[in-house]
């Protein structure tokens, strides 16, 4: 009898749902936008019950589709975003909206850790502390002191949504260990919460939920729900991860020294290894756990990487904006540099390392550039910021030889964004015909989880092809090696600015 699997990918920009046969074909899918609400700026959020009903909806549309197949749906994986966070109350349901991975509000709470315990806290959590769970526990409890009384636990959106189709009391709420690198209070090597932070930063260990793998089956789709969304009551749910995590995990990225590209909302890059090295002397990677137990994704991204293409589209090219496809086109005859255009990507402050005062820019403006010169910069600005990255990791793991990254993600469709990561990285890159790893790896997790696989590698390595390779450059990446300084030294010089006229 064939067997189905759903997975859904609770993402920035909207909720994603597939519904998978056994070996990973696509029977169905759906898609339901996001409401972001952004009342004033560095505040970001989304209403929890928004993000529930994305699920259910797109559930729903995956069970009318598949007609009878529904009802043979043996496995529910769910991933979503990973360094916002939210408070369930005690029966489960939410006690707060979803403080987005975007929203820069903790700032002073992030800089108040790191004055104290920085270090300590990248050595524990194998993560820098940004813009992610601690600072944003602590202004919960600073500002908002009634609402973090009524917390019973801090959950991210995917234990939500699964707390509420399977009846979960705040007792049997969770935390997937993918993400324990972005909470602040986690001992990432050892798996559990450190009494140690807990004690420094004066946080109730009673709020945080226990600590478990992401395929572990934590409950089954509850009679409400099952009417809801169409589909047969008891289906077992797992945990789920974050969705950086499946999605690296469902790209087939498993050997270490292995490069990937998550070209999404978040512009990400890490690798893989089998040994944990926190960064604390740079503060760039954090340390993301990979649903293997015992292996770690090095990583840093950009805070709305993605995002700032669809801005200069939005805002450069006229009512209706151009296509990307006639952008690119443009861009063919501009050299590598753009004729002396860079662009700084961090609209909203740097994530890793950490600068809360860079803003997004561009310098060297003349009157010979054109949307096309912003465009391609653009997409350079996020590549040197990616060199950057690729030299910590090279300082980390000095024998690794990164030569290759998998690509994927909605960027991951453009030949030119590929085509200039591979020069100024000097790697090949190699896109995935498929861009939803992240709903791949939630219906392997979902797999595993339930015994419906014994084995990642193989339903993983079936379903993920590589649709060309991107070799780079030499004379290109010669060309860019001077820009990748002036990026940095830019930044070094901006920040200054930046920093006075807020002050101001």
């Amino acid at each position: 009898m064939d067997n189905f699997i759903i997975a859904v990918d609770i993402g920035t920009q909207g909720t994603k749902a597939i519904l998978f046969d056994t070996d990973l074909n696509i029977i169905a899918s759906a898609f339901e936008g996001s409401r972001l609400i952004r009342p004033k700026p560095g505040v970001v959020w989304q209403e929890a019950d928004d993000i529930l009903s994305s699920c259910v909806n797109t559930l729903k549309s995956l069970s009318k589709q598949a007609g009878e197949k529904a009802k043979k749906v043996c496995a529910i994986g769910i991933d979503s975003q990973m360094a916002g966070i939210m408070g369930v109350a005690k029966d489960g349901l939410a006690a707060t909206y979803y403080d987005s991975w975007l929203d820069t509000r903790c700032e002073p709470q992030m800089k108040a850790m790191r004055e104290k315990a920085g270090q300590k806290v990248t050595a524990i959590t194998g993560g820098p502390i940004t813009y992610t769970h601690g600072p944003k526990i602590l202004w919960w409890k600073e500002n908002e002191p009634q609402i973090y009384y009524n917390i019973a636990k801090f959950v991210l959106p995917h234990a939500y949504v699964v707390g509420r189709l399977a009846s979960l009391n705040a007792d049997s709420f969770y935390f997937d260990y993918t993400c324990i690198q972005y909470s602040g209070f986690g001992d990432n090597k050892n798996l559990c919460w450190s009494d140690e932070l807990l004690y420094l930063f004066g946080i109730d260990k009673n709020k945080l939920p226990r600590i478990v793998s992401p395929y572990e089956v934590v409950g089954r789709l509850n009679e409400e729900f099952a009417k809801l969304t169409c589909l047969p009551s008891g289906i077992p749910i797992i945990a789920g991860g974050g969705d950086t995590a499946s999605s690296i995990f469902g790209s087939g990225i498993f050997d270490p020294g292995t490069l990937y590209d998550c070209a999404g909302t978040a512009s990400v890059m890490c690798s893989v290894t089998d040994k944990y090295i926190p960064d604390t002397d740079t503060e760039t990677l954090t340390m993301m756990r990979s649903p293997i137990d015992g292996y770690w994704f090095p990583l840093a991204y950009i805070n709305g990487g993605g995002l700032c293409l669809r801005w200069v589209r939005d805002n450069f090219t006229g009512s209706p904006n151009v296509s990307y496809s006639v952008l690119e086109k443009e861009c063919e005859s501009i050299p590598p540099g753009s004729e002396g255009l860079i662009f700084i990507p961090h609209f909203a402050g740097r994530v890793l390392p950490n600068n809360p005062y860079i803003r997004g820019s561009f310098a060297g403006l003349d009157w010979k550039h054109t949307r096309a010169h912003l465009f391609r910069a653009s997409m350079e600005g996020i590549a040197y910021e990616y060199h950057y990255y690729l030299s910590v990791l090279k300082s980390l793991y000095p024998n690794c030889n990164f030569s290759k990254m998998y690509a994927a993600g909605g960027g991951a469709k453009s030949a030119l964004f590929n085509k200039i990561k591979a020069d100024v990285l000097g790697v090949s890159v190699l896109p995935f015909e498929m861009s939803d790893a992240a709903l791949v790896g939630s219906a392997v997790l979902a797999g595993l989880g339930t015994g419906l696989y014994d084995d990642y590698r193989v339903p993983i390595g079936n379903s993920m092809k590589i649709s060309s390779e991107i070799k780079p450059d030499p004379d290109n990446t010669t060309a860019y090696e001077p820009y990748t300084k002036d990026y940095l030294k830019l930044i070094d010089t901006l920040t200054p600015y930046y920093a006075n006229t807020m002050l101001q």
